[in-house]
């Protein structure tokens, strides 16, 4: 009977489990598709957060300014080619500028030397800059082009020192000047050491010069970048050429070299120097691309390099020069090995102990290294100065490729040293017979702590209140690692 009514009533609760089963099915489905969306749009905004983090990181290319310097003597009116010089030369720059109008990140500015004033007589203060430097401007200087009458003489190195103050201020921007010539310089001036000094004071970058007609290579290379264009067609090319390097980066690797010859040394920043001028251009911390290869990096072409690697001791490359278009590899021996420096046991007594690293036979400080921490160093070998009491010095440490080198010392110990009264004494390490000075002790304080490698010490005192030599007393004791020594003066 009682079988019989739980089989009545099976179906019933069967489905009253059902509907519990739909129920937790349904609840389960909906937190699962919950927890898949919140998942979504966590991993969404954290790629999107490093995204723009990368983006925010990214620093924006430096602003170019160019400035076209232009020979208005009376010599561009001498006929060359197919047609007078200075048409052609409008003809070619318009060409160039129309092709400029929509190049972002650029500035453009026209100065121009010999137009004004009619020769005979000479005016070498004949130089004026027609277009100052401003965003799309390119059609302004286009146009100005068509109002210069060639007229007087050729004042090249005024025209380069006036060009100086064409370029305002600007933190972040390329400076670069294009001078185009039919000749040299008629006024006396030194167009050379005006570009040196433009250069060194970070005015402007190596110039430009493309000379007219005749070749003034020989004369104009101190000067700049030279550009022969002896033919319409080298002259168009010349332009072509250098808009090319002046907006261009050139690619460049620097392989930083173990003992073996391989750029195997990464994770060290690189600064490099406008070799004239000293100011920084870059840092980058060096890394291995996806094939193990040093990454390569775009920089400019038309800057000398001075390049510091900021190993320890500094490695240099000096003077690089790159080669715009071709991908540059730079040599670096940068062979390295560590030194860790240790304490016996694990004590806070080494939380701030340093030891002053240098070149073995060299006074210079490479580094003040911190007692348990490990620091890479170049090859080579290197003496410590550990700054305990008293001082250790250690020579003849070799730093070995990939490897480790130790450094461990012993635990040190804790003299408190007391007195009844106040006065004058020192503190003194036996060595040998010999008293080697650590410590000289304050006049006031009747009690001192000081933290003490072990081995035997001697503190000589004389109180304050006498004045004769022969209170001077004397008091032997031993410091122990990891223990403190009571030293009372007179017991």
């Amino acid at each position: 009977m009682v079988l019989h009514q739980m089989t009545n009533k099976q179906p019933g609760h069967w489905n009253s489990w059902k509907k519990r089963l739909a129920i937790i099915k349904l609840m389960f489905t909906s937190t699962l598709k919950y927890i898949l969306a919140l998942l979504l749009i966590f991993t969404f905004s954290a790629s999107f957060a490093q995204n723009n983090y990368l983006q925010d990181e990214e620093k924006p290319p430096p602003l170019t300014r160019i400035l076209f310097v232009l020979d208005g003597s009376q010599s561009m009116i001498g006929r060359w080619q197919s047609d007078i010089k200075m048409n052609i030369a409008q003809d070619l720059l318009s060409n160039l500028l129309d092709s400029l109008k929509d190049v972002d990140n650029i500035q453009l500015a026209l100065r121009v030397y010999g137009h004004q004033k009619t020769y005979p007589p000479q005016d070498c203060n004949d130089t004026r800059l027609v277009v100052p430097f401003a965003d799309g401007n390119a059609m302004r200087i286009k146009n100005q082009l068509r109002y210069v009458k060639p007229k007087g003489t050729t004042p090249i190195a005024a025209a380069l020192e006036q060009a100086a103050g064409d370029f305002p201020n600007c933190d972040d921007c390329r400076n670069i000047i294009i001078l185009i010539t039919d000749g040299l310089e008629e006024c006396g001036g030194d167009p050379c050491a005006v570009s040196a000094a433009l250069q060194k004071q970070g005015v402007a970058l190596k110039p430009f010069v493309i000379g007219i007609g005749r070749n003034f290579r020989e004369a104009f290379d101190c000067v700049g970048v030279y550009f022969d264009a002896s033919s319409e067609e080298q002259f168009s090319k010349a332009l072509d050429l250098v808009i090319s390097q002046a907006l261009n980066s050139t690619t460049a690797q620097v392989n930083l070299l173990d003992e073996y010859n391989k750029p195997s040394e990464i994770n060290v920043n690189m600064t490099f120097y406008d070799h004239v001028s000293g100011k920084v251009v870059y840092n980058f911390i060096q890394t291995l691309n996806s094939k193990g290869l040093p990454d390569t990096l775009l920089i400019d072409p038309l800057i000398t390099y001075d390049i510091v690697v900021h190993t320890l001791p500094p490695a240099r490359a000096d003077s690089i020069k790159i080669t715009p278009g071709q991908h540059t590899i730079i040599p670096v021996n940068t062979p390295q090995g560590q030194l860790r420096l240790k304490m016996e046991g694990t004590t806070l007594s080494s939380r701030n102990l340093q030891a002053i690293v240098r070149q073995e036979g060299s006074m210079e400080t490479i580094n003040v290294q911190q007692f348990g921490q490990t620091e890479k160093y170049i090859t080579g070998d290197y003496s410590l100065e550990i700054l305990c009491l008293p001082r250790i010095y250690i020579d003849d440490i070799n730093v070995a490729q990939s490897t480790t080198t130790t450094v461990e010392i012993p635990v040190p110990g804790i003299a408190v040293i007391q007195q009844t009264a106040q006065g004058y004494g020192s503190l003194y390490v036996e060595r040998d017979n010999e008293l080697v000075w650590v410590y000289n002790s304050r006049e006031n304080p009747v009690q001192e702590s000081l933290i003490l490698q072990p081995g035997r010490y001697r503190v000589v005192f004389r109180p304050r209140y006498t004045n004769r030599a022969m209170f001077t007393i004397e008091k032997r004791f031993r410091v122990t690692s990891g223990k403190t020594t009571h030293v009372k003066i007179y017991k």
